[in-house]
């Protein structure tokens, strides 16, 4: 999802640009849509169209395999796992002070605390627990970690007011609730802030809040090797490894529950950490990759689609995997999908299970709009040349309709933690 104001500024450049330009200097997009060459030896001039075939040639290092016998399938999650840890770049740090909670505050039925951690020198990582009355040490519980989508704060996910007005989404604000369907039913909920948003943020709240400059902190990391997703996903095994040492939380059954941007640092730490018992993926599945190659369609002015933005951007990632590679090295753990996707790559998904011995553990629902097949596409190439919305229509994404959907996650959760 690309932010409002991301969109505005891109918006404004193009409409400045348009007061030296006129009417015949525009052109048809569906004339330009393909990237193509005119050379019989097929090569490009257009670097655009050099950079296009490159990745139509680029098949990740560690694309899952259907064939897979279960051997080959546990050295490839090996290998999913080494190659995730290499392009994270998750920094060793030794002496960090531990996280400490700063406040307290009872609600109906459970607690609210907030905390601090310290996962750099630089760092303070503020984030939300929330305790049901009956869950203590002698009676601890299964937690979950909740990650909000682009443009939500952790106060939003955690159901509670927000620290800043400006951080409140102008859409009904309980279509963004993850953590208090969980503790209502008993369960811990370790809420974060995604990098760069809410009181991770810069100036935003006192301008442009709910959205974000999230690109220039990408940008920063990136130049320092780093990346956007480098950096969150370390904050949040941090707070993770903080949950395990915590006597109130069933260290045994912590699972991670992510919301759109969030999903990624959820498929990175399951990647990473094999005691994560289990995941929610609250979004679509797609590959990333195929993505950028289709998603050509220019506007009138020649620009074409940028199929996401820079804060999704870490070197190599490619080269290594996709997003449905990445979801099948899960297996045989617990998952959830809420929001479906192309038949054809959740299949990967199930086959891996499958593979792993564990084919029940996978549970899929599409949107409601698509929930009989015979209302969605089935397809296994997607065609090039087209743009954002023929692109959701095509991957069966009803974009109005993403949110938070715990109709369908607490009645799993019930089923994979044997809750009463």
């Amino acid at each position: 999802m690309i932010s409002k104001w991301i969109l505005g500024v891109f918006v404004g450049c193009m409409a400045l640009g348009s007061f030296a330009q006129s009417p015949a200097d525009t052109i048809d997009p569906r004339k330009y849509a393909r990237i193509t060459t005119d050379r019989v030896d097929g090569r490009y001039v257009s670097s655009r169209g050099v950079v296009h075939a490159m990745l139509k040639r680029t098949t990740p290092e560690y694309t899952f395999r259907p064939d897979f016998t279960q051997p080959e399938f546990k050295q490839w999650q090996q290998g999913i796992s080494r190659a995730m840890a290499d392009i994270m770049h998750h920094p060793s740090m030794e002496g960090l002070p531990e996280p400490h909670c700063i406040s307290s505050e009872q609600k109906e039925g459970y607690r609210v605390e907030k905390w601090e951690s310290y996962p750099l020198p630089e760092t303070v990582v503020p984030f939300l627990v929330l305790i049901p009355d009956k869950v203590n040490e002698k009676n601890p519980a299964p937690a979950l970690m909740c990650i909000p989508g682009s443009g939500e704060t952790k106060e939003t996910a955690a159901g509670q007011p927000e620290l800043n007005p400006r951080f409140q989404e102008d859409e009904p604000y309980e279509r963004w609730i993850i953590a208090l369907p969980y503790v209502k039913k008993g369960l811990v909920a370790v809420v974060v802030d995604n990098p760069g948003a809410g009181e991770a943020s810069d100036l935003e709240g006192h301008t442009i809040a709910p959205d974000y400059q999230y690109e220039a902190v990408s940008r920063y990391l990136l130049e320092l090797g780093w990346s956007y997703l480098g950096y969150s996903s370390y904050c949040d095994l941090h707070i993770l490894n903080w949950m395990k040492r915590q006597s109130f939380i069933n260290k045994e059954r912590i699972l991670i529950s992510g919301f759109s941007l969030g999903t990624e640092p959820l498929m990175v730490m399951g990647a990473l950490d094999q005691s994560i018992y289990g995941f929610i993926f609250n979004d679509f599945l797609c590959r990333t990759l195929e993505r950028a190659i289709v998603l050509t369609e220019p506007n009138k002015y020649g620009v074409r689609p940028f199929p996401n933005s820079i804060r999704h951007l870490i070197p190599r990632f490619w080269c290594k995997f996709d997003f449905p590679d990445i979801v099948a090295s899960l297996a045989p753990r617990p998952i959830i999908f809420t929001e479906g996707g192309l038949d054809r790559d959740l299949n990967l998904v199930r086959k891996a299970y499958e593979i792993a011995g564990k084919k029940e553990n996978v549970s899929i629902y599409f949107y409601p709009k698509f929930s009989n097949p015979k209302d969605r596409q089935m397809i296994e190439r997607l065609p090039e040349g087209i743009n954002r919305k023929t692109y959701f229509n095509l991957v069966n994404v009803d974009d109005p309709m993403h949110d938070i959907k715990s109709n369908l996650t607490i009645p799993w959760l019930v089923k994979v933690l044997d809750l009463k």
